[in-house]
C-alpha cells in the first residue's frame, strides 16, 4: 500500500474519531479534565479543516511524502497527548477519541512513516509540522480571549 492510500485512510480514520469525540461529548471532557476553554463550533471548524489537512496529504503524499507525514504526526499528537496520556494521568478517566486513537491512529500512522522512508530529517520535518499543526488552534483558544484579540468591543 502506497503512503496516499494509508493518507486516505488515515483521513476516514480521522472521521471515526471525530464521530468518537462528538457522540461521547469531548467538549465537556476537554473542559472539566483539560481546563480548555472550547465550544462546540469550535471543534466543528477544527475538525473541518483537519478533514482537509488529511485530503490534502494525501494528494502531495507522491511528491512531498515529508510533508505528507505531517497529519500522520499530528495523528499520533493527537493520540498520545490528548488523549492516551490524560487518560493515564488522571487516574484512568476515560478521553472521548481513546478508542478510535489506540485502534486507529497509532496504527495507521506508523503504517504511513514505514511507507514513506523518509530518512530521520523527514521524519523530523514531519514531526515539527504535527506540532504545528496540533499547537495552533490549541493556541488560538487560549488567546481568544485577551484583550487585543477580542473583536467585541
Amino acid at each position: 500500500m502506497t503512503l496516499a492510500d494509508l493518507l486516505w485512510l488515515s483521513t476516514a480514520a480521522y472521521a471515526l474519531h471525530v464521530i468518537e469525540e462528538f457522540v461521547l461529548d469531548w467538549r465537556n471532557w476537554a473542559r472539566n479534565v483539560l481546563g480548555l476553554p472550547v465550544e462546540w463550533s469550535s471543534f466543528y471548524v477544527v475538525n473541518a479543516v483537519v478533514a482537509v489537512l488529511g485530503i490534502a496529504a494525501a494528494a502531495i503524499a507522491p511528491r512531498l511524502p515529508a510533508v505528507a507525514l505531517g497529519f500522520s504526526a499530528l495523528m499520533l499528537i493527537n493520540a498520545t497527548f490528548f488523549h492516551v496520556l490524560p487518560v493515564v494521568r488522571f487516574g484512568g478517566r476515560f478521553s472521548p477519541g481513546l478508542i478510535s486513537a489506540v485502534l486507529l491512529f497509532y496504527p495507521l500512522a506508523i503504517a504511513c512513516y514505514a511507507a514513506a522512508e523518509v530518512g530521520w530529517a523527514g521524519a523530523m520535518l514531519s514531526a515539527l509540522i504535527g506540532v504545528g499543526l496540533m499547537a495552533w488552534p490549541v493556541v488560538l483558544l487560549v488567546v481568544k480571549d485577551r484583550p487585543y484579540f477580542r473583536q467585541d468591543r
